[in-house]
């Protein structure tokens, strides 16, 4: 009893952020190398956007020729409100169509990274274990902020410098480097919030992550009616951070609405804190069904059960975007005539409406592919959680394990690819009417024609899950990262042949502007095949969670 009343007296004293230092440098220790690579790649990508325009380019009177990529609505929509798109500069062209980008990555870095240390923790009981010692309770809170914030700064240093190093001009490109930072700590301090709500790492993130896409939405629809921006680009936290308007205005007092929510998020989350038990959430679970379906006691009911809540959140988004994005077809046509070839590069083919729907299904697929890379993350949770263990304590081999899960997820790709193409037919028909009515198989087709990369990068990740499982997510989502860039801008850098190759999705015929050419078809999917065998054949034989 007195030990218990000791401990009890402890707790009570012990101050809020007792144990921060320790708990920052156990984090540094944890992701050296994994956020490591998060600051370097968005440093290193803004070094090269900075310099590939001047490659692009020769001169300004060149670049102006380029303009209407981003001053067109259906540019604003994709990249931001093209300030200075009337008098473009090197600097300019780079703050309008690139930046967002930085400042996409930089938000998903922070998203991650508070996630993996707040609710993952205490999710695999790590976070008790912890509170066990002399640990303050808003300890764990402020040592995941404070990494974050550090990660974010750092981002916005190399972010500035890679403008500097390019002779852009000091004040806007630090401008730069500062809207950097400030994306990412708002939505670090989200991401402080939406762990208190959710009782899983994947609730948290989601919920985080759905801040950003709505951010991006609302961005596109008020950057798309007025170039500068319309009232509504000011809703978005992206189109604040875009507001600053580098470069043309310099406009620093945008980034305080980012400061203050951030702030106001970081309050949220710790007062949030102190209404929950640790590994409780405030959202409680949804109650189970009294009994367990039939289903469930096969490999594919339980497969079903793991992944179908990432695969349905994938979907409705995805459909969404593809009626929104189909919906813009008839812009294409509006200013198909004043768009220059640079803008041909990218949607390609005679029929600018057509070809800016086929970059619309590639575009789409790459999410897809993006759900398949989160689906097999899924599995390596299930594995280093110990369930899969318990599960195959029972009379399952490993190879009906995986290749159920494996079944599961492909046919939900299939599914997603599916409707994204006919969200798109939806929403070109809707505008189009009958001239989009003619395309709407073809559309649909173009969607299911990039199933093998789809599955080539999904068989990667499986290989890489099978021997070498902690390299099977970051090396999928690098695949993912690097084909995103070559799609968007690879037409736009001239890059040696050796590097396009190496875009998994860069090898189609651009269908329906360009006819199928079965051969990378079958040589993507071949690619998917193998590595889904290779996958197999190593997961028999390596141990289960084994690192």
């Amino acid at each position: 009893m007195r030990g218990s009343s000791e401990t009890r007296e402890q707790a009570t004293t012990t101050a809020p952020l007792t144990g921060t230092p320790a708990l920052l440098r156990l984090m540094l220790r944890r992701d050296r190398m994994r956020l490591s690579l998060w600051v370097l790649g968005i440093g290193l990508m803004g070094f090269y956007f900075a310099g590939a325009i001047q490659v692009v380019a020769e001169d300004e009177a060149q670049l102006a020729q380029m303009t209407t990529m981003f001053a067109d609505p259906v540019g604003r929509l994709m990249t931001g409100p093209a300030y200075g798109m009337d008098a473009p500069s090197f600097e300019r062209f780079y703050a309008t169509g690139y930046i967002l980008f930085l400042f996409i990555l930089t938000a998903l870095m922070s998203i991650f990274t508070v996630v993996r240390h707040t609710r993952a923790e205490e999710q695999t009981g790590r976070a008790e274990l912890l509170r066990a010692n002399v640990v303050g309770r808003h300890a764990t809170l402020t040592a995941a902020a404070l990494l974050v914030l550090l990660a974010d700064v750092l981002v916005g240093l190399l972010v500035a410098a890679g403008a500097l190093t390019a002779g852009y001009a000091t004040a806007g490109s630090l401008l730069v480097g500062a809207a950097t930072v400030a994306v990412g700590v708002f939505f670090a301090g989200a991401a402080t919030a939406t762990v208190q709500l959710s009782s899983s790492s994947r609730g948290a993130s989601a919920m985080a992550g759905a801040l950003l896409g709505l951010a991006y939405l609302i961005r596109m629809g008020g950057d798309m009616a007025e170039q500068g921006g319309s009232p509504l680009s000011w809703l978005s936290p992206l189109g604040w951070s875009q507001q600053t308007a580098p470069y043309v205005h310099d406009r620093w007092w945008p980034l305080l609405p980012l400061a203050g929510c951030a702030v106001a998020f970081l309050w949220l989350g710790y007062w949030l804190s102190t209404r929950r038990d640790v590994e409780a959430s405030l959202m409680p679970s949804r109650l189970g069904r009294a009994s367990a379906r039939l289903s469930l006691g096969t490999p594919a009911g339980m497969a079903h059960r793991v992944l179908r809540g990432g695969l349905r959140g994938w979907t409705i988004a995805l459909v969404l975007t593809a009626l929104l994005f189909g919906s813009y077809a008839e812009s294409m046509i509006d200013t198909a005539d004043a768009l220059p070839e640079e803008f041909a590069a990218v949607f390609s083919g005679d029929s600018m409406m057509l070809g800016y729907l086929a970059y619309i299904a590639l575009f789409l697929a790459l999410f897809v592919a993006a759900a398949g890379v989160s689906g097999l993350s899924q599995l390596r949770g299930e594995e280093t959680h110990g369930r899969v263990e318990l599960t195959l304590s029972a009379p399952m081999s490993r190879t009906r394990w995986l290749a159920a899960h494996l079944t599961v997820l492909l046919l939900g790709l299939g599914l997603m690819l599916l409707l994204t193409g006919l969200g798109t037919a939806l929403g070109a028909v809707a505008v189009l009417g009958e001239d989009g009515a003619q395309h709407a198989d073809d559309l649909v087709l173009a969607s299911l024609h990039q199933a093998a990369p789809v599955l080539a990068i999904v068989g990667i990740v499986v290989a890489l899950f099978g021997w070498l499982p902690r390299l099977a997510g970051p090396v999928g989502w690098l695949l993912l990262g690097y084909a995103a860039v070559m799609i968007n801008f690879g037409s736009l850098l001239e890059l040696p042949a050796v590097l396009e190759e190496l875009n998994v999705f860069g090898h189609l015929a651009r269908f329906p502007v360009e006819d199928v050419d079965w051969t990378p078809v079958l040589v993507l999917g071949g690619i998917g095949v193998v590595g889904i065998v290779l996958g197999a054949i190593g997961w028999n034989r390596r141990e289960v969670a084994a690192a």
